[in-house]
């Protein structure tokens, strides 16, 4: 799934479209396409994942889900195109499969933008007053909540908690007041170096943990999970250098009892015990 950088990528690659009408709508979404010819392209905006197209009276919005794509002023041949905008000036933007809904209200209406990490307008004062409602969500859970951290997707949530060095399993509860600063600052630290080295195209080069094997801090083999915690994402973590807060024991997949109980449940990443 596109994280909150590549969305902004895509948007400025098809910034070029604002201003011009369109005469054709077409695709194999069920949304009834009638309203769009004639309407024109006032703006083009994202929020996290999301990307926006503005057309005054109303919006689309388009998430790419997990295989997503899209073509400026071409088509991909081997695939049939979700919603086709054929504008004026014999421009022409397809995506493919993917979601597309129409957004009614005005998009700073339907939309905060102070939760978007890349926005202008990302307030971390709100995000901190946010987790500090959820004490018992687990880090790696946090990073992925978009009310919280609109755009962070899986690689960020790695890479930034290896940054600050903390365990996924750490609850939001138990993080020092200072990491839990860190945590907010580096979410969107990190989606802008996501964000440059993505349109450098060196993007995989910079992965410290995310598909990683060996912690290129310490050498430690990295630990993997690959369904952590509620959001059940895979997470890459170093036993040596992030450091796992509170009273929580994680307890890996491998470890856990095989009985006919433990496999009815649902496997929880960590339990609390006392250290007494």
């Amino acid at each position: 799934m596109p994280e909150g950088p590549s969305i902004r990528i895509l948007r400025e690659h098809i910034e070029s479209l604002v201003g011009l009408k369109v005469l054709e709508a077409t695709g194999n979404t069920k949304l009834p396409l009638e309203r769009l010819p004639g309407s024109r392209l006032r703006a083009v905006r994202t929020w996290g994942k999301h990307l926006l197209l503005d057309f005054g009276d109303f919006a689309i919005r388009i998430h790419l889900l997990m295989f997503g794509s899209y073509a400026l002023d071409e088509r991909k041949e081997d695939k049939s195109p979700r919603l086709t905008l054929r504008f004026t000036r014999k421009r022409e933007l397809n995506f493919y499969s993917c979601s597309v809904r129409y957004i009614e209200e005005p998009l700073d209406e339907a939309y905060d933008f102070s939760a978007d990490v890349m926005a202008d307008e990302w307030d971390p004062k709100a995000a901190r007053r946010k987790l500090k409602d959820m004490p018992d969500t687990i880090c790696a859970d946090a990073l992925l909540e978009q009310d919280v951290f609109a755009g962070v997707g899986n690689i960020i949530k790695n890479e930034v908690l290896h940054r600050i060095r903390v365990h996924p399993v750490t609850r939001v509860g138990d993080l020092p007041s200072r990491k839990l600063g860190e945590m907010i600052r580096e979410a969107r630290d990190y989606s802008f170096d996501f964000y440059e080295w993505k349109k450098e195209f060196t993007l995989r080069q910079h992965w410290q943990v995310h598909a990683k094997k060996t912690c290129p801090r310490d050498g430690t083999p990295l630990s993997f999970e690959r369904h952590l915690g509620v959001k059940k994402r895979r997470a890459f973590w170093c036993d040596t250098c992030q450091k796992l807060y509170g009273d929580t024991v994680y307890v890996p997949p491998s470890k856990k009892p095989a009985s006919k109980r433990a496999t009815k449940s649902a496997p929880k990443p960590a339990k609390r015990v006392s250290r007494r």
